[in-house]
């Protein structure tokens, strides 16, 4: 009797992914791994794993630093050099929310909220915080918050 072998298909890893579960289902392919092993890897179940390559979820911000390792990259960088937007990426590359943000920072949540949504920091300490928390000069900030400001209010900013 003839004996027949059989193994699972290789699954394609030559896709681009798009959505943050197309990154972690890519990896974890390319790595050869299960969901279960990707899970340990990621520190959460097999079933989380399911659930985000799927969109079924969406990985909570505690999440994200181990992902990032996991990746090798953030899959989801600032689309623009807002301050916002660098916020928000300083913020989920440390698995921070925007409360515990605040608190490292020593501003009022509320505070942080309004930064992410576009606000202007008018404390000059609070300038040099948040500088130094996303890797900018303060030079640079300051002129960032000029421009929002000027811009805002139908003023030309002077170069």
């Amino acid at each position: 009797m003839p004996l027949t072998l059989k193994a699972l298909k290789t699954k394609e890893t030559g896709f681009s992914p798009v959505s943050l579960g197309e990154h972690l289902k890519k990896r974890r392919l390319e790595l050869r791994l299960t969901q279960k092993e990707a899970g340990k890897h990621l520190g959460v179940t097999s079933f989380t794993v399911t659930n985000w390559e799927h969109g079924l979820r969406k990985p909570a911000i505690q999440h994200f630093p181990a992902i990032c390792q996991f990746l090798g990259y953030d899959p989801a960088p600032p689309t623009s050099d807002t301050l916002a937007e660098r916020l928000v990426a300083k913020r989920r590359q440390l698995g921070w929310s925007q409360r515990v943000a605040a608190k490292k920072l020593g501003v009022d949540p509320s505070t942080w909220s309004a930064w992410e949504h576009g606000g202007t920091i008018m404390s000059k300490a609070y300038r040099h915080l948040v500088a130094t928390f996303i890797g900018l000069s303060e030079g640079a900030l300051y002129s960032m918050m000029r421009k929002r400001w000027n811009d805002s209010h139908g003023k030309p900013t002077p170069e």
